[in-house]
C-alpha cells in the first residue's frame, strides 16, 4: 500500500518566477506530480491546453463548480481559476506529491479542506524587482501591471496568516531546493510519528 503523498500549494504575485521555480523543482524530484489548474482566460503565445492550464468556457467552468470538481477556485481579473479535485485525490493516495500553483484565494479554500496541505508563498528579491520582471514579460499594458502590484500589496498583507513557509526567488536554484527539503520534511515527519506510535501501541500490548 503507497503512502500517501504531501499536497503542497505555491503561491506567489504574478511575475515573480513560481513557474520556473516550480519547472526547477520537477527536475530535482521525480516524485511530483503538478495539478494543472483549469481557467477561463485565453491562452497566451505558447501555452497549450492541457500542459500550462486546462482552458474552459466559463458555462464549462461553471459546471464543474456546481457538480462539486473543483477542489478550489477563485476569480481574477475578471477570470475564474481552479482546481480539478478528482485528479488531485488520485495522485494522493498513489503516494505521488501534489504540487499546486494557486493565487492566494484558491491557497485559503484548499486550506479548509484539506489541512494537512503545505503552503508556500514566493517572494520577490523587492517590490521593484517584481515590477521589473512583469515589463519584463512583455505580455500586459501599463494597467494591467499597475492592477498586478496593487494585488501583491494586498496579498503580502494577507499571507502571514496563511502560508506556513516564504521563500524569496533570488536564486531559483535555492529556492527549488528549499521547497525539496520542505516536502521531503513532511514526509519524514509522518514517517517518525507513525513509527513512534506504532512502537508505542506494541509496548502498551506486552503490558496489557
Amino acid at each position: 500500500m503507497n503512502k500517501r503523498g504531501v499536497l503542497t500549494v505555491i503561491s506567489g504575485p504574478s511575475g515573480v518566477g513560481k513557474g520556473t521555480i516550480i519547472n526547477r523543482l520537477f527536475e530535482l524530484d521525480e516524485n511530483l506530480y503538478f495539478s494543472v489548474s483549469a481557467t477561463t482566460r485565453k491562452p497566451r503565445a505558447g501555452e497549450i491546453d492541457g500542459v500550462h492550464y486546462s482552458f474552459k468556457t466559463k458555462e464549462e467552468f461553471e459546471n464543474d463548480i456546481e457538480s462539486g470538481e473543483m477542489l478550489e477556485h477563485a476569480s481574477f481579473s475578471g477570470n475564474y481559476y481552479g482546481t480539478p479535485k478528482s485528479a488531485v485525490e488520485e495522485k494522493l493516495s498513489q503516494g505521488k506529491d501534489v504540487v499546486l500553483d494557486i493565487e492566494i484565494q484558491g491557497a485559503r479554500n484548499v486550506k479548509k479542506l484539506m489541512p494537512e496541505a503545505t503552503l508556500i508563498y514566493i517572494l520577490p528579491p523587492s517590490i521593484d524587482e517584481l515590477k521589473k520582471r512583469l515589463i519584463g514579460r512583455n505580455t500586459e499594458d501599463k494597467e494591467s501591471i499597475s492592477r498586478r502590484l496593487h494585488t501583491a500589496y494586498t496579498e503580502l498583507h494577507e499571507a502571514p496568516e496563511l502560508y506556513d513557509y516564504f521563500i524569496v526567488n533570488d536564486m531559483v536554484d535555492e529556492a527549488a531546493m528549499k521547497i525539496k527539503n520542505i516536502i521531503e520534511g513532511k514526509h519524514y515527519g509522518r514517517t517518525a510519528m507513525q513509527e513512534a506510535l506504532k512502537l508505542i501501541i506494541e509496548e502498551a500490548e506486552t503490558l496489557a
